[in-house]
């Protein structure tokens, strides 16, 4: 079972000062954990900054979410027309911290829909079966109102880590 991860690294970041792709260590955090949890490959997308270094590794590709300032479903819906395999594992640039511990447990639980949760608080990363790429976006919206009235899986991981997002200016 192929598991392709996606990293959404595609937004201006305006309350960090500037897109937090070009963060240093940012999105070879988060492709480590995806790959070291249990992805096959991994797809970056980008917008903001479409040159952001990506690691040298044959298992990381990119793309570029043409139309990303119209919000994080774009980036979402890059990244999923881009992906390969039986499902996609989906995390946030600005989570550095994420440990591959968690992409493993959320990757080993039940289900064609599960989301990471944090003492009960949703967060990444997110399952999706492939039969699910197809799902509805619009605008500056995630995928949580469809999991939800889809029956997602939450994966309890506040043991393994605090799922809290970097937010605020970096600079």
């Amino acid at each position: 079972m192929a598991i392709c991860g996606i990293v959404l690294a595609a937004g201006a970041g305006t309350r960090a000062g500037g897109p937090k792709a070009v963060t240093p260590g940012w999105i070879a955090a988060a492709c480590t954990a995806l790959l070291d949890g249990g992805c096959s490959r991994v797809i970056v997308v980008l917008g903001a900054a479409p040159s952001a270094e990506i690691p040298a590794d044959d298992r990381i590709t990119s793309v570029v979410a043409a139309d990303w300032a119209s919000g994080m479903s774009h980036s979402l819906r890059a990244g999923l027309d881009a992906a390969t395999g039986s499902a996609a594992l989906i995390t946030l640039v600005d989570l550095p911290g994420l440990p591959s511990a968690v992409v493993r447990r959320v990757l080993e639980g039940h289900g064609d829909l599960r989301q990471a949760v944090f003492d009960g608080r949703p967060g990444h990363p997110v399952y999706l079966a492939a039969s699910h790429w197809r799902l509805p976006l619009r605008g500056d919206r995630g995928a949580r109102e469809y999991l939800v009235a889809h029956g997602v899986n939450e994966v309890e991981c506040g043991d393994l880590w605090n799922g809290e997002d970097v937010d605020g200016p970096l600079r």
